[in-house]
């Protein structure tokens, strides 16, 4: 844990669960207050954010552990796990908002004291609004992808609540009480794709998808640049779990280079990407001139 980055990737995740408490407290009484059933789907969704903002923190402690004699890669693919569970727990959420809409559906009743339940979901809504913006911007930095899925389950939940508030608002103006459940369904079917999102983009990662194009060439680049006294790095392969990226390459020297020598290539080259990538994990296999492919990156 002495790592600051995960520290305050913890810090954030303890302070999601402490936010989710509020905001289900907040949209329960809103629904109390009310009886809509829309204002308890946007409960009951919430009830899930805690859930999630618990699980996201458990996978992150376990994703900080160092490397060990099971585990010799650590146990970044833990954050992923995480995410794809929030993904299936807001796939979850949106069917349990489709069936308490249907029923609301088949029978409408008027609302009570809609007005301060409306107010009380608005501030909720607010206050999700600001943290899933916390959340986002602040675990793209940390590169943690637990992080980054909380934020937007967070994000699917702010845009429940604007569809509520709209929903239960269009209703008391227009005495059209349908209208309550009928906005409720339809958020919910935008809740499925948000937590659609969220499963495939995790599942690339633990399917060991390549880091994205830009950061790919950077990392070319920086071989290419900083490999003088090589003749070529081929077999270049990256791949990515949380914060941390692997890389990997066979670099070829020429046959009479020392051990010492293409150790000190290996060692500008690492330091180099390390400068650029500071999770990164680097693999260099040297290789005699023969073996070289002419093909892969270049050194200049």
């Amino acid at each position: 844990m002495s790592n600051p980055a995960m520290t305050t990737t913890i810090r954030i995740a303890a302070g999601s669960i402490a936010v989710g408490l509020i905001v289900l407290m907040l949209k329960t009484l809103a629904w109390w207050l009310t009886g809509s059933v829309a204002l308890l789907s946007d409960a009951l969704e919430s009830t899930v954010n805690v859930a999630t903002a618990i699980a996201a923190l458990v996978a992150i402690r376990i994703a900080a552990r160092p490397a060990d004699h099971h585990h010799p890669y650590g146990h970044h693919k833990a954050e992923f796990f995480s995410a794809v569970l929030e993904g299936v727990m807001i796939i979850v959420a949106a069917l349990l908002i489709l069936r308490e809409a249907w029923h609301g559906f088949q029978a409408p009743r008027e609302l009570d004291a809609p007005l301060p339940g409306l107010m009380i979901n608005i501030l909720a809504g607010v206050l999700n609004a600001l943290w899933c913006r916390v959340l986002i911007t602040r675990g793209r930095t940390l590169k943690s992808p637990a992080l980054v899925a909380d934020g937007h389950h967070l994000l699917a939940d702010v845009v429940t609540s604007a569809g509520v508030v709209l929903g239960v608002a269009l209703a008391v103006w227009t005495g059209w009480w349908f209208l309550d459940p009928l906005l409720a369904g339809i958020v919910a079917l935008n809740i499925l794709w948000s937590g659609w999102k969220v499963m495939a983009s995790s599942l690339s990662g633990l399917m060991d998808e390549a880091v994205p194009d830009d950061i790919l060439e950077t990392i070319r680049r920086i071989i290419s640049d900083r490999a003088t006294g090589a003749i070529e790095a081929h077999d270049l392969r990256t791949r990515h779990a949380g914060r941390a990226t692997f890389i990997d390459f066979h670099l070829v020297v020429e046959g009479e280079t020392t051990v010492a020598r293409a150790h000190e290539i290996c060692d500008r080259i690492e330091a180099a990407l390390k400068a650029k990538l500071p999770e990164a994990e680097i693999t260099i296999h040297v290789e005699p001139e023969h073996k070289a492919k002419h093909s892969g990156v270049l050194v200049l």
